[in-house]
């Protein structure tokens, strides 16, 4: 599905989320090119883009467990954190779909005895899957380890 815009974003992942009766702990926005994280070439005291629009970003945290944290950002893509793994490019169209596969049980930790690697793998629909890296000196979260193939 397409989005077309940072709040349709936000009501996806919160529909999901209470779908699956997580709670959202924290929820934040700030509108203006001068407010959000990703815009810090532009001139100081330019609320819009050159084209007049207002770029718009959110932050949410979604609990109890896993913990997840999401921020939505104005050029269509989200970085989403599961339990301190951060998937820092998840396209709008595919964060909903993410979240989904992470409450279902479809996400699972994979792992290699050497070289010693870990990693947090998110099936979403259209055969993709997202992964990244756990850092080994780390220990698992309960959420994580329970996951773990």
């Amino acid at each position: 599905m397409k989005y077309a815009s940072t709040e349709a974003v936000t009501r996806a992942l919160c529909a999901v989320a209470a779908e699956h009766r997580q709670v959202v702990t924290s929820e934040e926005h700030v509108i203006g090119a001068d407010q959000v994280s990703r815009r810090t070439g532009d001139p100081m005291l330019t609320a819009t883009d050159p084209d007049g629009s207002l770029p718009h970003e959110a932050w949410l945290e979604f609990g109890p467990q896993p913990s997840v944290n999401a921020t939505i950002y104005p050029d269509g893509d989200v970085k989403l954190t599961v339990d301190g793994v951060e998937f820092s490019q998840v396209p709008w169209e595919d964060a909903p779909a993410f979240l989904q596969s992470v409450y279902e049980g479809l996400a699972w930790v994979e792992g290699r005895v050497f070289p010693p690697r870990r990693s947090l793998v998110v099936p979403v629909p259209g055969d993709r899957t997202y992964r990244e890296k756990i850092f080994t000196r780390l220990p698992l979260t309960p959420w994580l380890w329970n996951r773990a193939r």
